[in-house]
């Protein structure tokens, strides 16, 4: 199901369009939707798709040529004729149609040959920099895609036209994926796929989620059981360091020193396997939003940030040992008892700041407010802060993900908090799950000030 992907879609379209020669560079981790976005936008179009494989350069180009052939049928392309992936590329481009030619996991292409981008360099610049063609380099190995296209010292730096970095789909659009599902179940649904189009469809629509879970997770040798060892073993060498921080991180050790001690590593050696989890969108450091200079502040905290990578974390990994036995019943315990509280809620709380971050930047709010965020001292925390163009904390927000609603006791501890960062105007929110006590609707009522939001405010177009 292609669902979504309308920005990056465009562009593309936009990049194909374009009265010159196009060079995309797409990257993205693996199960995000690459692929069947690349073979969207080709449908109907003058294209070539190759899929790059882990074998060597010899038989990729056999398999490229083969691919060329079948395109053209060229006689000189023939299988059992030997050609230049510079023939090739020159052969493919040589009519006046705009040709799209997509590689697809480019990166294997430069492991078995260090030097294949500089190849590529002197190909796009001696042949199809003058072609009506658009070329589309795309791969999961975020790292390696970015060092061999977009870093400085790569052959290719410069060329591009253009460059999309495939993230996770938002949560407003898992209802076309599962039209059948409540709000509340959409919103738990959510919090074990993310935003992963791959995962999303392994979930069924007809089962509930602890199903789902047990089906496609917990069961061993189903696609989800070890998918994150798998993307760790794909993207680094040193899987065991990166599986180990991701570890420390879900066992609540979000420091920097408290998870180089926890792994006996030095900070400083800590901080470069950090940020390349940074990079891959596994993992994301936070600070206070009302931080002046954040990339400085020594109260950054560091969170896993894919849900599903969190998700087994917590619930998988740790009870590894009876899913081998087949023991999913009691696995399946420690996530009933245990999902809501220690994983759905922090979830929903993300949810509930980015509605209020959208709606700051449509101007709402009064259209002052600048980031959206967090804050925390060594007390207190407060689950929303809107910080606006001044520097001030001025929107404060609760997220209650509860089977009961959410009281007066829970605003006026909310006013309290927000005492603490000394602001002149404040503006109180306030979300939940099973909305509010009659207590708090009626003190609320008269106060423009109090914004309450149930669970279905934040499922914008469901």
């Amino acid at each position: 199901m292609f669902v979504n992907r309308d920005s990056e879609l465009q562009l593309l379209e936009n990049e194909y369009n374009a009265n010159r020669s196009s060079f995309v560079v797409m990257y993205g981790r693996r199960r995000i939707g690459k692929t069947t976005l690349l073979k969207e936008f080709i449908k109907g179009k003058n294209a070539i798709y190759f899929l790059a494989t882990e074998e060597n350069e010899e038989q990729n180009l056999k398999y490229f040529q083969n691919l060329a052939y079948e395109k053209t049928r060229k006689n000189i392309l023939r299988p059992e004729n030997t050609v230049s992936w510079e023939d090739i590329f020159d052969l493919l481009t040589q009519g006046k149609e705009r040709q799209i030619i997509v590689i697809d996991e480019y990166p294997y292409l430069t492991i078995d040959n260090k030097g294949f981008s500089s190849k590529l360099q002197r190909i796009w610049d001696e042949i199809l920099n003058e072609r009506n063609v658009m070329l589309v380099l795309c791969g999961s190995m975020v790292n390696m895609m970015y060092s061999e296209t977009l870093s400085y010292s790569s052959p290719l730096y410069g060329r591009r036209t253009a460059q999309i970095r495939l993230k996770q789909m938002d949560f407003e659009y898992l209802k076309a994926f599962f039209p059948d599902k409540s709000k509340t179940e959409l919103i738990e649904l959510y919090s074990i796929t993310g935003g992963v189009p791959k995962y999303i469809e392994l979930f069924n629509n007809d089962k509930n989620l602890h199903e789902n879970i047990k089906d496609n997770i917990l069961a061993k040798g189903c696609f989800l059981y070890e998918e994150p060892v798998f993307l760790l073993s794909k993207e680094f060498r040193e899987t065991g360091t990166y599986f180990s921080i991701l570890k420390s991180i879900s066992e609540g050790n979000h420091k920097l020193g408290n998870i180089a001690s926890r792994l006996n590593i030095k900070q400083t050696s800590l901080s470069y396997y950090l940020k390349v989890l940074i990079d891959m969108d596994l993992i994301k450091r936070e600070v206070p939003i009302t931080e002046k200079y954040p990339e400085k502040s020594k109260k950054g905290l560091y969170m896993i940030k894919d849900n599903f990578i969190l998700f087994w974390f917590k619930f998988v990994y740790p009870y590894r040992s009876h899913l081998e036995l087949d023991d999913t019943s009691y696995v399946m315990d420690k996530i009933t008892n245990g999902l809501i509280d220690n994983h759905i809620s922090f979830v929903y709380e993300d949810l509930c700041r980015n509605l209020i971050r959208k709606k700051a930047m449509m101007g709402e709010f009064g259209g002052n407010i600048a980031k959206v965020g967090k804050w925390w001292d060594g007390t207190n925390e407060i689950d929303i802060v809107g910080v606006n163009r001044d520097g001030e904390a001025v929107l404060f927000g609760e997220c209650k993900y509860q089977n009961r609603p959410t009281g007066l006791i829970t605003l006026l501890e909310l006013e309290e908090k927000s005492s603490r960062l000394r602001n002149k105007e404040k503006l109180l929110v306030l979300f939940s799950k099973c909305g509010f006590t009659d207590e708090l609707i009626e003190y609320s009522s008269n106060k423009e000030n109090i914004i309450l939001f149930k669970l279905l405010d934040i499922i914008s177009g469901v």
